[in-house]
């Protein structure tokens, strides 16, 4: 791996107090600060392949990433999307599995990789990060439990709305308050919601027929966010 200096004081990241760093001991943290390695990635890079060994985790501090997993067929499963402040390639560290999924960079992105000794080393002694870890790790799980039950009986126009406040929520809107702030493509955006692209073209454009989207490019402006809400059918 090819890195390049693109380094973030840790006390002066804005995602730090956002991440599970949040209240991580102060000695604990000079120490991931003195040692960790960050690199500025481009559109279309990969951070780490599936399948291979990780050597460390990867802290985002800045751009937009997707998990993506290979099909048999070739085809790509978006199972997260990442935002500024997540944690990367830690199941798989604490597992001593492969990794199960690629990393990609859907735009511009700086990343921190703290080496996998470091990072094992602060997390024995730390117990507020062990307990960190485990909230994420409980969280991944509620939400595959979620994603199976919705792969299961949820039409694809239910899973594309939800798709899209999925994106909402994890981004956000840009300046005027309704576009998500994520070009996103309609092959991603398919592979996020798990059906053809043909598909997902076709329900987006039933949804700005009815008034629910505006659509421009890659952009997507939600006109009516309630509307939105009840086609996903999500529950309380």
């Amino acid at each position: 791996m090819s890195f390049t200096h693109d380094s973030v004081d840790c006390a002066n990241c804005k995602k730090r107090f956002t991440s599970v760093f949040c209240r991580v001991e102060n000695d604990s943290m000079d120490q991931i600060n003195d040692e960790k390695i960050c690199t500025p990635y481009k559109k279309g890079q990969v951070i780490f392949h599936e399948g291979s060994r990780p050597l460390g985790i990867f802290c985002v501090n800045r751009g937009k990433i997707k998990l993506v997993k290979l099909g048999e067929d070739g085809k790509e499963q978006i199972l997260r999307l990442i935002k500024p402040g997540d944690l990367m390639g830690y199941r798989a560290l604490l597992s001593g599995d492969k990794y199960s999924a690629s990393a990609i960079v859907l735009e511009e992105a700086g990343i921190c990789f703290i080496p996998k000794d470091l990072f094992m080393g602060v997390l024995q002694k730390d117990g507020v990060l062990s307990m960190e870890i485990m909230k994420l790790l409980s969280d991944d799980l509620r939400k595959a439990e979620v994603s199976i039950t919705h792969f299961a009986q949820k039409p694809v126009r239910e899973r594309l709305a939800e798709a899209l406040l999925f994106i909402k929520e994890t981004y956000g809107f840009e300046a005027d308050g309704k576009t998500i702030d994520l070009k996103i493509s309609r092959e991603d955006l398919a592979n996020l919601v798990g059906t053809a692209t043909e598909t997902a073209i076709r329900l987006l454009s039933d949804l700005k027929h009815e008034g629910v989207v505006a659509l421009e490019g890659k952009k997507i402006e939600i006109l009516n966010l309630g509307k939105l809400v009840k086609i996903a059918n999500i529950e309380d």
